[in-house]
């Protein structure tokens, strides 16, 4: 079996005893500038075992795995698959601002709380109890079941979230939902961040997406920063010491 192959197999084992599962990934997280994004693709076992999971599934991978061009194809194939219901996906966005306000696991958050709350928001898992038989209709009518669905979230599971969720260590490689998810994160992102190449012109956002390349730090060093700019990303760099701490961080990966 092709490592890829087991993505779908992995979310058919996560999905024995529910309807549906949520995939959830980010992108731009080690960004120094830019927003952070994440993706959120729901699928359920009829997808998982219906013709494009079986045909097509084994094209999917960790977005980082794939090229700009197969990243977009997938998108098109993601946006059919939405538009005839096999699955659902969105995106949320978490601006400079929020992650200078947050910090970047806290606007990681935003931005994935965001995304889920496209396609479910964050009561519809809470535990209801059945409603009394001799409640007002009002009441009966505002009744909502918890839903029958489990989101699985690239990397540790978080503090402090809104849904129940379980953290999936190199989920992007391991889950097809989140390897999905991730592919909506990193094209939204790069498609964000390429429009803010005119705005901004002279540091390289269209082809470096916000990371700390050599050519983005020699820009930053020559003109300073922009408001798209991570203060607590660029102030090490700027005081001419690196943290080794923030190494991953100052990369071209996510």
């Amino acid at each position: 079996m092709s490592k890829r192959r087991q993505l779908r197999r992995f979310d058919l084992r996560q999905i024995e005893g529910i309807a549906e599962l949520i995939g959830v990934d980010e992108a731009g997280r080690g960004a120094l500038a830019g927003p952070v994004v994440a993706g959120a693709v729901l699928v359920t076992k009829e997808f998982l075992e219906g013709r494009w999971a079986v045909a097509k599934g084994g094209r999917v991978n960790d977005s980082k795995q794939l090229t700009a061009a197969e990243r977009d194809e997938l998108w098109l194939e993601f946006e059919a698959l939405v538009a005839q219901g096999q699955i659902h996906a969105h995106f949320g966005v978490a601006d400079v601002a929020e992650i200078e306000a947050h910090n970047i696991l806290g606007a990681t958050k935003l931005a994935m709380r965001r995304a889920i709350a496209g396609i479910y928001a964050p009561d519809a898992f809470e535990q209801k109890a059945e409603p009394d038989l001799f409640a007002s209709d009002e009441v009966v009518a505002n009744f909502k079941p918890t839903v029958s669905c489990r989101v699985l979230i690239d990397g540790l599971a978080l503090r402090g979230f809104p849904y129940p969720h379980r953290g999936i260590v190199k989920g992007d490689a391991r889950s097809l939902c989140i390897a999905m998810a991730s592919i909506i994160a990193k094209v939204t992102r790069d498609r964000l961040m390429t429009e803010l190449e005119p705005k901004y012109p002279g540091y390289g956002f269209a082809q470096h997406k916000g990371y700390g390349t050599d050519e983005h730090r020699e820009a930053v060093l020559r003109i300073g920063r922009c408001p798209q700019h991570r203060e607590m990303f660029l102030r090490k760099l700027l005081a001419g010491r690196t943290d080794p701490a923030q190494m991953d961080f100052l990369t071209g990966a996510d």
